[in-house]
């Protein structure tokens, strides 16, 4: 049952005040607000220093015992009953077993450089700025049992400002591996850190190919305009795959040519290439013919949608399929941007990941081996 409103009238012995007190009560207003949002990030990232302190201890503690095995599970046990009949809920061995691998996952030289780190001991301070996210974040990052994996999530989550629901379907629908299938995303494996300021993002680097579209729970037989609106209705999850430098502008973009209505399925701008991202959905296997129409959207897009300032428009074929020599030469040589990425209502295959993902690995290494050679002795 809700409660019912209360309204609090101003007594009549406050005086009216004139206009601007409107302006100072939102001031205020604003700037408390701002303090409770920041004392909570406060407590967030102390809890979370101290869940890393709590895993120290506990490792350091194993460390002294005879039988390690055995006592660090007794331990566990122990300390898990006395924490809670201090604290309360929290503490349960599991939750335990996670500071300790939070601490083993997080070493001190990961940390900090100073020499108090050599030690494992690190000013609190130090701590809670190492620990940006939240608990559970890190909670679910140690799920990632691949350490290159874990700090490419860690890093992402903080670049593209990651909620725990999605750092959690990002790592589901290995995110990670998938890159290494797509053209031109082997770097970022390798990089796994923020771009820089100058760093130039190609359109190449911003598309990936395939999307995993898993989320959108289609039936074995659907049609384009079945495929778009499931899309829109989970838009959210969709803007998550396409990456966090798209935004959504509409459907069904209208343009006419002569006597004839045409229409772009979707229309997205995307931030660092400050331009717009016209994409057109096939439920089949793509062919030059949608080369050619993508083409005809993109000319138009450029003369009547393109703001001063923007770059010019690129084209995305979301296909079924697609074969690699025909997308190639039908997509070459264009005087517009236009590419074809395949997309898959189901994660790729695990080897086929890890086999790819092995190649990339090798690539970059020969990469390496190209830019940095070997001193001649």
């Amino acid at each position: 049952m809700e409660k019912p409103y209360v309204s609090l009238s101003i007594p009549a012995s406050i005086p009216a005040l004139p206009d601007p007190y409107g302006d100072l009560k939102a001031d205020i207003v604003a700037l408390l607000e701002q303090a409770r949002r920041a004392a909570a990030r406060s407590v967030n990232a102390w809890m979370t220093a101290t869940y890393w302190e709590i895993g120290r201890r506990i490792v350091e503690s194993e460390q002294g015992g005879q039988a390690r095995a055995d006592y660090g599970q007794g331990l566990l046990k122990r300390l898990s009953v006395d924490l809670t009949a201090r604290f309360g809920r929290g503490f349960s061995e599991r939750n335990l077993e996670q500071m300790r691998g939070f601490y083993l996952c997080w070493p001190p030289e990961r940390i900090s450089q100073t020499p108090t780190a050599e030690s494992g001991v690190i000013d609190a301070q130090v701590l809670m700025k190492a620990f940006p996210l939240p608990w559970s974040a890190y909670v679910r990052l140690l799920s990632v049992k691949d350490g290159q994996a874990r700090a490419f999530y860690e890093t992402e989550t903080l670049r593209c400002g990651w909620s725990v629901r999605q750092l959690d379907r990002q790592i589901g629908s290995q995110f990670y591996e998938r890159i290494a299938l797509s053209r031109n995303k082997a770097a970022m494996l390798e990089r796994a850190g923020p771009a820089e300021p100058g760093d130039a993002m190609t359109p190449e680097e911003a598309i990936k190919d395939p999307f995993v579209l898993e989320f959108l729970d289609l039936k074995d037989e659907y049609s384009e305009s079945d495929l778009e609106d499931a899309l829109i209705g989970s838009l959210a999850d969709f803007l998550l795959e396409l990456g966090d430098d798209f935004a959504f502008i509409g459907r069904q973009r209208r343009l006419r040519l002569d006597d004839t209505w045409f229409r772009v399925d979707l229309l997205f701008f995307h931030r660092r290439l400050r331009c717009l991202v016209l994409i057109d959905l096939k439920v089949g296997k793509f062919g030059y013919a949608d080369a050619g129409q993508m083409h005809l959207y993109l000319n138009y897009a450029r003369e009547h949608w393109m703001k001063p300032g923007e770059n010019p428009p690129i084209g995305l074929i979301l296909c079924a399929s697609k074969g690699a020599e025909e997308a190639r030469y039908a997509l070459e040589g264009l005087p517009n941007k236009v590419m074809a990425a395949e997309y898959k209502t189901l994660l790729p295959d695990e080897k086929r990941i890890e086999e790819e993902l092995r190649r990339a690995r090798l690539a970059l290494e020969a990469r390496r081996a190209v830019v940095e050679p070997e001193g001649e002795e």
